[in-house]
């Protein structure tokens, strides 16, 4: 069982890049010792105050590691954060890649628990499970009043162990019953990888995991990599995770004994990265897509291939992450993220976004894309390039705004709401190459205008092919799955063929850089001569 995190600003799941690597626990200056103790001496009596005297009982677990702990790490910065027993689980199920469960998203956008989509091949997908169902019993156990967290603490539990779930379906007057075996659920972190047409392929990269690597491995060598002749690397969204399998993954399109990303702190020394290994296939042209929502170890791949020329990079600033935490597990299976380095790209580039000088709510949602003029290094070739708010890329690409009424039906998740309606209506199964017919848009608007949404005759008109591509979109997650769902979107989505467009700039890059590095060694043998 999952959380739905599609109303979570993407910049707030960017909260990490965790280091798993041998980490150096220094102790601070001695001369700071006796401010620390005071300090604590203080903290103590305030907590006594409070204890003695508050007019409600003080629960200590929650005043010391709900209260008081985030609230220091909080004057730190921004990534820096405390992970209590549930939440701590979480990110170390994220960066396994797996978990025990029914394997499903759930999320409550009108306040009860509905199944928002089943992971393809998992045992929810497999029982029938239907984006839409509305849960109201596991186990049986009423789960009318509980919330996703309540409702996804029953539905996970150890492998191969039995879950009953009740669900209301529209269409159906009876509740249905799904009994279903808990398994190892895995997430993949290349969710997609694909051929766009002949020679060029489409690879998303959604997180990095433990197992990123070797899924960028596997999905390349399912494409069967020496026909390849230009990739789209998708790293838009993605948070961030593991800087090793970031590392990993730079490592297979740079050559050997290149530097991919260099991290140094206060009490932890400089490690430099290199290219173990180097292209373990043909070197093809690389146009990477990035946007604001590409953070932390997404920025250390896509920094790696800027500097180096060996990616074109295409889209919007990203986010602008460049700090490391580590992983300190505390008793109770809590654990602390602290903050320990600060990374950098081959360049030397510090792309970090300033932290120091507004709030953590500005940080997570203002835009970025403010160069520091200060901190301009180049590339292999010579081009400039800078720190400051993330990754600019070397050429911009503006998603382009949705009209008044796209912008309501999004946000207000009318398609997937009409998704039930329209099943109610057609049982049978909608073939691959189905589109919405006349009938199923009048319907839809129909639809719409009884959800009290306003719109002119004019508004829906122009929208209307954008309103069929969304439709066919979201009813395919229901027919086939939320996967075949994605791929069909983005078969048609503009950047991606912008980024088509672009590999040509790519491979120009890709060329200039060898040329300029052949003359770089064949005048440093001269002069060693």
């Amino acid at each position: 069982m999952r959380f739905c995190r599609r109303w979570l600003p993407a910049a707030i799941l960017s909260l990490s890049l965790t280091s798993f690597g041998s980490l150096v626990r220094a102790a601070g200056p001695p001369a700071s010792d006796n401010d620390i103790r005071q300090s604590l001496k203080e903290f103590s009596k305030v907590y006594d105050l409070v204890e003695s005297n508050a007019a409600t009982k003080v629960d200590a677990d929650r005043a010391i590691f709900k209260g008081a702990i985030p609230s220091m790490l909080r004057t730190l910065d921004p990534h820096s954060n405390f992970f209590d027993p549930q939440a701590y689980e979480l990110l170390r199920e994220d960066q396994a890649g797996h978990y025990s469960g029914v394997g499903m998203m759930v999320g409550a956008p009108e306040g009860h628990v509905v199944v928002m989509y089943p992971f393809e091949g998992s045992p929810a997908f497999k029982a029938g499970v239907h984006p839409g169902d509305s849960i109201i019993a596991v186990n049986d156990k009423n789960t009318t009043k509980l919330d996703v967290a309540g409702v996804s603490s029953l539905l996970k539990g150890p492998r191969d162990t039995k879950v009953q779930m009740e669900v209301r379906r529209a269409g159906d007057d009876k509740p249905l019953v799904f009994d279903m075996t808990r398994g190892q659920v895995p997430r993949s972190s290349v969710p997609q990888a694909f051929w766009l047409k002949p020679g060029i392929a489409y690879l998303k990269i959604e997180s990095f995991n433990e197992n990123t690597s070797h899924e960028v491995d596997a999905a390349l060598k399912k494409l069967n990599e020496s026909q390849i002749t230009g990739l789209i690397l998708d790293l838009r969204d993605n948070p961030g995770g593991i800087l090793q399998e970031a590392v990993a993954v730079a490592d297979r399109f740079l050559q050997k004994g290149q530097v991919i990303v260099s991290h140094h702190g206060r009490a932890s020394a400089e490690t430099k990265f290199f290219a173990q290994r180097g292209e373990r296939g043909p070197q093809y042209p690389v146009v990477a897509l990035v946007n604001r929502g590409s953070a932390s170890a997404a920025e250390i791949l896509a920094g790696a291939l800027q500097d180096h020329d060996r990616a074109w990079i295409l889209g919007e600033n990203t986010f602008g992450k460049g700090l490391v935490q580590a992983p300190y597990p505390l008793s109770g299976d809590s654990a602390l993220l602290l903050t320990i380095a600060h990374y950098y790209t081959p360049s030397g580039r510090l792309i970090q976004r300033d932290y120091a000088h507004e709030s953590f709510y500005e940080y997570y949602t203002r835009q970025s894309g403010k160069n520091n003029l200060q901190d301009a290094r180049h590339t292999d070739s010579g081009r400039v390039v800078y720190g400051g708010d993330g990754i600019t890329p070397d050429e911009k690409y503006a998603t382009p705004e949705l009209s008044d009424l796209e912008g309501t039906l999004a946000g207000n998740l009318t398609f997937f709401f009409y998704a039930p309606h329209f099943f109610e209506q057609h049982r049978e199964k909608l073939p691959q190459d189905w589109k919405p017919d006349a009938a199923t848009l009048a319907d839809f608007a129909k639809f719409v205008s009884a959800r009290g949404l306003q719109f002119s005759q004019d508004e829906w008109k122009k929208d209307e092919p954008w309103i069929a591509e969304r439709l066919r979109e979201e009813l395919f997650v229901t027919a086939f799955s939320k996967e075949e769902s994605d791929k069909v979107a983005l078969r048609q989505d503009p950047e991606v063929w912008q980024g088509v467009r672009a590999l040509p700039q790519s491979r120009a890059l890709l060329e200039r850089a060898k040329a300029v590095m052949a003359q770089r060694e064949l005048h440093t043998a001269q002069l060693s001569q």
